[in-house]
């Protein structure tokens, strides 16, 4: 068996293998990725990220096209199935895997498609579908990502029960649904099936929603998702899971009883660190097959390093990236190796949420005299325009400086909108400062003129 020497080997093409790998590319290293399945992207492109968004903006053309009474004119409000919406949002896939593929070519970045494992600490075997390949590297880079967590007493074999990743195979559409875990993902996939009219029950093992957000941001989320049709049960755990023909029955702890046409369970994610060899590496993966790392992203081995959602926290892609590129940047001295730790929230809700830095419970409990600003999207010109007056833009700022402490958005663009206010918290001094929303000249109409309404209604409260 021919053994490939490489500077670098990434282990998968996620957005974090892609980055440290064309980073280190960029850098004149000769860089090999392995990727476990038939094409590149990782669950971002073919399962997460990529296909959900596409799928939820999808259902919210439709909601816009049912509700906005000037389509009156065309016709009756119309139903739409699951699999159809699907089918029309998986065109993207197909975009970003050519768009990823030319990206290695152009970087003359070998791809190996096929599990990788560890032969020894600087050695890959690579299970291809002409024979195994070894690969043999000075720097070998973890970054193949995670998988939904799948408890074995449910059996996820069964036609109706589904967990985050299986449910991008839905063929019908049901009238009924149980999602069990209302974080960000369960959350979104409530929007996205009440969005089709489905009915969803939503089960939080948790006291409330996304506990990590902004207080008054997480109770809108709740009633725009009760608004519109989802029971939320909160304070709930499920004792059994009962399949049956015709559908799923949840017996929770408490004695309730719940019956629907499919069950989606979405409570925490596993690292995919399993079958990989990393006991003959000297690595070890903590229970939920997460590594470890230190802050220039290393493992406790020194020429190994790891990123993503394999190292836990956030699990974000936008994350996973930056975390990619500073893992490159670090191995060979480049400028950016940080370790990423300010990173914007994004949350596909309908409608979407974002935020930046503290909210308004961190700040009291640090006791920071802080106050607020707020826009509320209803009372903006280009929201009436839209007819997207959901939302607000939430400013936390210190009293006597003016400085940003954190931006909260929710709303249509919310992941957009949010990303002014990220600019000037990362100013220093002076520059980062409530008066430059006040001084500055804003389009009209624009949903960036939240950002001047919400600091005059701030300033207005100090002086």
């Amino acid at each position: 068996m021919t053994t490939r020497h490489y500077d670098v080997v990434v282990l998968g093409t996620g957005p974090a293998g892609e980055a440290a790998a064309m980073n280190a590319a960029k850098a004149g290293k000769r860089v090999a990725v392995v990727e476990a399945s038939d094409q590149v992207g990782g669950s971002c492109t073919h399962l997460g990220t990529i296909p959900s968004k596409a799928l939820r903006h999808a259902v919210k053309e439709i909601i816009v096209f049912n509700t906005n009474p000037m389509f009156r004119d065309i016709g009756e409000p119309r139903w739409f199935s699951f699999p159809k919406v699907l089918k029309h949002a998986n065109n993207v896939i197909g975009k970003q895997v050519k768009s990823r593929t030319e990206y290695y070519a152009r970087n003359r970045i070998d791809i190996y498609f096929g599990r990788g494992k560890f032969s020894d600490a600087n050695t890959i075997e690579v299970a291809t579908e002409q024979g195994p390949e070894l690969l043999e590297a000075e720097k070998i880079v973890i970054a193949t990502g995670s998988r939904p967590y799948r408890p074995v007493d449910i059996d996820f074999d069964h036609p109706r029960i589904y967990c985050s990743d299986t449910i991008l195979s839905l063929s019908h559409t049901p009238r009924t649904i149980i999602i069990y875990g209302a974080g960000v993902i369960g959350c979104e996939y409530a929007s996205i099936f009440c969005g089709l009219g489905v009915r969803v029950e939503l089960i939080n093992p948790g006291p409330k929603l996304l506990s990590f957000l902004d207080d008054e941001i997480t109770d809108a989320l709740s009633y725009h998702l009760r608004d519109n049709g989802v029971l939320i049960r909160h304070n709930e755990s499920y004792e059994r899971i009962e399949s049956t023909d015709r559908g799923v029955v949840m017996h929770l702890k408490s004695g309730k009883k719940m019956r629907a046409d499919a069950f989606l369970f979405c409570n925490g994610r596993s690292g995919n660190t399993d079958g990989m060899g990393l006991d003959v590496a000297g690595i070890e993966a903590n229970s939920r097959g997460q590594l470890a790392v230190k802050d220039n992203y290393q493992t406790s081995v020194e020429h190994i390093y790891a990123a993503g959602d394999v190292i836990g926290w956030p699990s974000l892609a936008s994350a996973a990236y930056d975390q990619g590129r500073s893992v490159a940047a670090n191995m060979y001295g480049l400028e950016g190796g940080h370790f990423i730790s300010e990173v914007p929230t994004g949350i596909y809700t309908i409608p979407e949420i974002s935020s930046i830095g503290k909210n308004e419970a961190e700040l009291t409990a640090e006791k920071v005299p802080y106050e607020v600003g707020r826009a509320f999207f209803k009372h903006t010109a280009r929201a009436q325009i839209t007819n997207e007056g959901v939302g607000m833009l939430k400013i936390l700022f210190h009293r006597e400086t003016l400085e940003l402490l954190g931006v909260h958005c929710f709303g249509d663009q919310a992941s957009e909108i949010v990303h002014i206010g990220q600019a000037i918290m990362k100013q220093e001094g002076e520059a980062n400062s409530l008066k430059y929303f006040l001084n500055t000249t804003f389009n009209y109409p624009t949903m960036a003129e939240a950002y001047r309404v919400a600091a005059l209604n701030g300033f207005n409260r100090v002086f």
